[in-house]
């Protein structure tokens, strides 16, 4: 249920509101506005029809139905879009992420050429991972602690922030000491106990969309983080695995769209695995800002054609850089803006 508070509501009647609404079995999680403060209550559905009672409490409008499955990540319960602040960096409400870097952390020479060279292009947060899913056993799996050390020193050396996947609840604690975004991977997206230890942490959370999973179960899955605390999810259109074989994934950009439509959360896209295509990165970049996406990841490599995982897919740094300025203009047509960081944590 959704709480909606009269315009002018004081603190203390917002605060006899939630004591209420925790008497009652559920959890409030209130929505600070600019003329109201609106209360989502969240818990067991069965027993909705008890709140209807809060309408009688003082400063109290209305007490709506959540209709939507996924109710702090719905657009019911926040109509305001979420800014997620990142390192000075604002993603959602026209801040705008480029987000790039090498699929993997191979060596301290790659990740800090690779930061330095991203960041001239004009990238405001650096990606890449210290643990590597990967489908074969024998691939490189990445270098786990030592690869969070080096993406700590490319910070350090360029001031860019740093964004790097967790495979697993044992080293949420951990990546989060290293990293500004700890992102959840489409073969993860579904892992639920990861999800809740993600709820607990001080850090923004990249949400990858699975490759078989719907729009609706991608906001059930940002349900877990928001429901476990932790208010600042970036969700992630990374394609979708579909009949098509031209392309790695389809990128669904139709959904990119849908999700700000059903949701307040910011949404960025994923060229690089949407397609697996060097060419169209370009293309899908544009139509992702078109879409309304707040947000672009790219993998950047400083050599290519030695990349441990993923070179194929990976530009060149004078490629990223013309990327960068190409969308230029549909930024600025959209009213989007690349914010530069200004002290990225560690």
């Amino acid at each position: 249920m959704v709480i909606v508070m009269q315009a002018g509501a004081s603190p203390q009647q917002i605060q006899r509101v939630m004591e209420r609404i925790k008497s009652l079995g559920y959890e409030p999680h209130p929505m600070y506005g600019v003329e109201r403060t609106v209360i989502g209550a969240i818990g067991d559905e069965r027993g909705k029809s008890i709140l209807e009672s809060l309408i009688s409490l003082q400063g109290v409008e209305s007490v709506i139905p959540i209709l939507k499955p996924f109710k702090l990540a719905s657009r019911e319960i926040r109509p305001e879009a979420t800014i997620v602040q990142i390192a000075g960096i604002q993603v959602g409400k026209g801040g705008f992420a480029l987000i790039a870097g090498p699929c993997s952390v191979e060596s301290e020479t790659q990740i800090i050429k690779a930061a330095a060279q991203v960041k001239e292009a004009g990238a405001n947060m650096l990606r890449g991972g210290a643990f590597k899913p990967r489908t074969s056993p024998y691939s490189f799996q990445g270098l786990e602690h030592e690869g969070l050390k080096l993406l700590a020193k490319a910070r350090q050396e360029t001031g860019l922030a740093v964004v790097t996947e967790v495979l697993s609840p044992e080293d949420v604690g951990l990546v989060a000491e290293y990293a500004d975004v700890l992102q959840v991977g489409a073969r993860n997206m579904q892992n639920f106990p990861l999800l809740k230890k993600l709820g607990k942490v001080n850090r923004p959370i990249l949400l990858k969309r699975g490759m078989m999973c719907t729009v609706k179960e991608t906001l059930m899955c940002a349900e877990y983080i928001l429901s476990s605390g932790n208010p600042s999810v970036i969700l992630c259109e990374r394609g979708i695995r579909t009949f098509e074989d031209a392309t790695r994934n389809t990128l669904d950009l139709a959904a990119v769209s849908l999700l700000k439509e059903w949701s307040h959360l910011p949404v960025i896209v994923d060229p690089t695995h949407g397609t697996g295509v060097k060419s169209l990165i370009l293309p899908m970049s544009k139509a992702a800002i078109a879409a309304g996406a707040d947000g672009l990841m790219v993998e950047v490599h400083p050599k290519p054609e030695e990349a441990l995982s993923d070179g194929f897919q990976a530009l060149l740094p004078e490629e990223f850089k013309e990327i960068v300025k190409s969308i230029g203009p549909y930024l600025k047509l959209e009213g989007k803006e690349v914010h530069r960081p200004t002290a990225a944590s560690g």
